[in-house]
């Protein structure tokens, strides 16, 4: 074991090395600003098609917001014309202003009461297997939202029973533990929640939130109910520090989090904060070995990588990944 150990370490030592020694073809000198040119590894077709009409027409017909259209989403095209859509609940109007989000902010209209079985019809006419449903944030409800998570996932559970569930939620602001309570109790497959960032940036990136209350909330959601899915994902490109991002990798680890997805910020506005490099390809898949050596189930790691990016085809990895772990402890502690 103590080889093992050694060659792990080694090969460890040296993804990071190789990570410090990558750096943007896009940075700029302290003199001159760095450019906010795209690099070909994140560029994306426009989207267009017949899946992609449909899919849109779908939700329009149904009164839905996707997080796919408000985001900016890059990846649109490609999950549009696969009919997969992240469907975003309560409304269109986000109460807090983070600095890379596009959604917009200000004052949200009253929840839609019919908008739960919207989106399990919608859900059953694309014949979905596995669905996302995110949200704003609506820090103006007593609740936070939490109770139309539920009734989704209620719906979507009559509706088409076979379509497994993930959500991504916000941190429910000072009314998280029953929030948390409610949801879990409704048992989706998947609770998501995204950290963002390192917590150093928090206050200039996601002010509204508190990067510990973050991990506080994925480790109850494991303690209430062990069965369910945890993931959670960060953004790469916002001047994190390499051992910053390895520092919050331990961090999801310590709660338990199953799925680690990684991902390039890409500036949806001018007013937005703006990318300070731009991650190459070999620097995510140098961070997702070291994910996977610190024991993540299932590690998504790239510039295009997006929380609900190939959800489907990753919760179906996830299953078979843990069952794999579950039969080697077995067999471990029968030896």
């Amino acid at each position: 074991m103590k080889g093992v150990a050694r060659v792990v370490m080694r090969r460890y030592l040296i993804e990071m090395n190789e990570i410090t020694k990558i750096t943007s073809s896009e940075s700029g000198s302290p003199d001159k600003p760095a450019r906010q040119r795209k690099p070909d590894w994140i560029r994306v077709k426009a989207p267009m098609g017949k899946g992609f009409e449909e899919t849109r027409k779908l939700m329009r017909e149904h009164k839905l917001n996707t997080v796919c259209e408000e985001a900016a989403c890059p990846n649109i095209g490609e999950c549009w014309t696969k009919k997969h859509a992240t469907v975003m609940i309560l409304g269109d109007v986000c109460t807090r202003a983070c600095a890379f989000c596009n959604v917009k902010t200000g004052m949200p209209m009253k929840v839609d009461a019919l908008e739960p079985q919207h989106t399990a019809d919608a859900a059953a006419k694309l014949g979905l297997e596995h669905i996302v449903i995110t949200s704003v944030d609506r820090d103006d409800l007593p609740d936070g939202g939490a109770s139309q998570f539920v009734k989704v996932i209620e719906a979507l559970r009559r509706t088409t029973p076979d379509t497994t569930i993930e959500i991504l939620t916000p941190d429910f602001r000072n009314k998280a533990d029953a929030a948390i309570e409610a949801i879990v109790a409704a048992k989706p497959d998947v609770y998501n929640h995204n950290l963002e960032t390192v917590p150093r940036l928090y206050p200039t990136i996601r002010p509204g939130a508190r990067y510990y209350a973050s991990i506080r909330l994925l480790e109850k959601v494991k303690r209430l109910d062990p069965g369910i899915f945890t993931k959670s994902g960060i953004m790469l490109g916002l001047s994190e520090e390499r051992l910053e991002v390895h520092q919050v990798m331990d961090d999801m680890r310590s709660a338990d989090i199953d799925f680690l997805t990684m991902g390039q910020y890409l500036q949806p506005t001018p007013k937005h904060v703006k990318v300070s490099e731009f991650v190459t390809p070999q620097a995510f898949d140098a961070y997702a070995s070291i994910a996977r050596a610190k024991g993540f189930l299932l590690v998504a790691s790239s510039p295009l990588t997006r929380s609900s990016y190939h959800a489907g085809d990753d919760f179906a990895k996830m299953r078979v990944a843990r069952d794999e772990k579950l039969a080697k402890e077995e067999k471990n502690a029968g030896t």
